[in-house]
């Protein structure tokens, strides 16, 4: 059966493009043969610490959908005069157009980051959930399992055929209330997850972030028999891994590991994060740490230090208003140090203008990168 490519004219064989876009978006997923060297090639960086050419740093850098949400068609009809100033500039996109967006903006960044609230076209809401609340029903977040969703899927891969450039990593809120102690809220949230990790398979995704939830601002200890003991925290740390278990099991079912980020809920701290990637122990569970994503200043470099040894898929390159001083090259040697050759999306988050902002920030990291 044969699609139309609506921006290009070309004919396009669906499973001849699926067939050739999954070898290519597979081809060495993790590691430096992901990024096109030889398994010979690798060896020999790994022992002697070849430095890579810009060419090759540029293709361990992911495009970052976030950074650029701004200049993406939404729902809603009302949009600041900046957010009109950025669409007159770059033009409006959809998650269709990131792609060749990537290919243009970004030359010689063949991967790309995606937000999940990003997915799906807003003229049919068949592909979204419905939230019925107050009497009223309003249409909520993607679906990936629904049958329109699967199509508009079917669609982005035969976009990302045609202009070369791949997903590699899902950032992903969808999946919410992994340690929650609700039960049902904790199955809900891990069935959500599957459902994308479906997804991230379909669409060739390496990798996909799950939040781990709990409170958002951690209980504290108290003292008992004379010594601090937090057994508040612990029922969630518990919920969480076996939370993690279960869909690392199931994404190494589907090929895709499932990261946790330095986020809110447990994941605010490193220490949580390392306490469920070493119980859940498995390949398919992993660190994607971000460069700014922390609780303060401290933890900029010594908290990414705890994590980028479990590492493989993707780590956040950020600037951002909140920690407007972080070093960059710092942040970076801290991935040289260890070894790090999975992917690295470049998410400004520093206000103005998004565009030149990542377009500065991918300078800094590609810079700073060995």
């Amino acid at each position: 059966m044969k699609k139309d490519n609506l921006q290009s004219g070309v004919k396009i064989d669906s499973s001849k493009s699926r067939r050739s876009f999954l070898r290519t978006a597979g081809i060495g997923a993790i590691g430096l043969t992901g990024l096109g060297f030889s398994a010979v090639d690798a060896q020999s960086f790994r022992g002697s610490r070849r430095l890579r050419t810009r060419s090759e740093k540029l293709k361990s850098m992911a495009s970052n959908s976030y950074a650029v949400n701004r200049l993406f068609k939404r729902r809603t009809l009302q949009e600041n005069p900046e957010v009109v100033r950025l669409k007159e500039k770059y033009g409006e996109i959809t998650l269709l157009d990131f792609p060749n967006f990537t290919k243009d903006t970004y030359p010689g960044v063949d991967r790309m980051d995606l937000w999940n609230s990003l997915f799906g076209d807003f003229t049919d809401d068949s592909m979204f959930t419905r939230i019925e609340r107050d009497g009223q029903v309003r249409s909520g977040e993607f679906d990936p399992s629904s049958v329109s969703g699967k199509r508009y899927l079917d669609s982005f891969v035969s976009k990302m055929v045609e202009s070369g450039v791949y997903t590699a990593h899902i950032s992903n809120n969808a999946p919410r209330n992994l340690a929650d102690l609700d039960e049902e809220l904790r199955r809900e949230g891990i069935r959500v997850a599957k459902i994308w990790l479906d997804a991230a398979k379909q669409i060739g995704a390496i990798s996909m972030r799950v939040n781990t939830g709990g409170p958002r601002i951690m209980p504290e200890s108290i003292i008992q028999g004379g010594y601090p003991q937090n057994v508040e925290i612990v029922p969630y740390l518990r919920n969480a891994i076996e939370s993690f278990k279960e869909l690392a099991d199931y994404g190494e079912k589907t090929g895709v590991k499932v990261t946790i980020e330095n986020h809110w809920g447990l994941a605010a701290h490193p220490q949580n994060i390392l306490i469920i990637i070493n119980e859940v122990n498995s390949p398919y569970c992993e660190a994607a740490p971000d460069y700014c994503n922390w609780e303060h200043e401290y933890m900029l470099y010594h908290g990414l230090e705890m994590l980028v040894p479990k590492a493989t898929s993707m780590i956040h390159a950020k600037r951002w208003t909140r920690f407007p001083d972080v070093d960059i090259a710092r942040c970076t040697h801290i991935l040289n140090k260890y070894n790090y050759e999975g992917y690295i999306s470049v998410e400004y988050e520093g206000g103005g203008d998004p565009v030149e902002g990542t377009l500065k920030l991918l300078e800094d990291v590609v810079h700073s990168l060995v």
